[in-house]
């Protein structure tokens, strides 16, 4: 180990010093030749890592990119009800009890669809899927929608293909507006 770091200083003095005399020879002053010698492998060192970094942070969301992070589930719910009504749809929420697994009613008949919200801190299981799919009916509603903050597992995701439910959550939550103007559109289809 020490022999690494005594041949990195060797190697690093030695880069200094050819950059010094490169720019001092270059008719840069001697104080400058210095300093631009002692910086520029520091620079070299460094620009990896920093450019990584700042690559990761322009990649990682802020809280305010995902605000579903920070919501209770009623909060989240009314965050669902908001970009709905954005769409220029009505919306009906149900009941906190005997709203059979729905949480909303987005849409004007013949196109209404029964979303139930599910704001988690695991991936959402078959039981959501199963729940509004049985409640749609008894809403009246033709075409159903479960919307998480979290994905999918892969068994909600096989049985939401079975029964033509939408599944809208984890990185897909960006298109939600746009989901809900295509289930709600007139002449869409149901099945």
């Amino acid at each position: 180990m020490r022999r690494n770091i005594l041949r990195l200083t060797k190697l690093y003095v030695a880069v200094a010093v050819a950059i010094a005399a490169g720019a001092y020879l270059c008719g840069l002053d001697a104080k400058l030749s210095v300093g631009i010698g002692a910086a520029v492998p520091v620079a070299v060192y460094a620009a990896p890592r920093f450019l990584r970094g700042t690559l990761t942070g322009v990649r990682t969301p802020g809280r305010r990119e995902h605000p579903a992070e920070a919501m209770s589930g009623l909060e989240f719910e009314d965050h669902v009800a908001r970009v709905a009504r954005s769409c220029g749809v009505p919306v009906i929420m149900t009941p906190l009890s005997g709203d059979w697994g729905v949480d909303l009613i987005v849409g004007a008949r013949p196109n209404r669809v029964a979303i139930q919200c599910k704001r988690q801190s695991r991936p959402v299981g078959p039981a959501a899927v199963q729940e509004v799919v049985a409640g749609a009916p008894m809403q009246d509603c033709v075409a159903t929608m479960v919307v998480s903050n979290q994905s999918f597992t892969p068994a909600a995701v096989q049985l939401a293909e079975l029964h033509g439910c939408v599944l809208v959550g984890g990185a897909d939550l960006r298109y939600l507006r746009a989901t809900i103007r295509r289930l709600t559109a007139p002449g869409a289809r149901t099945d």
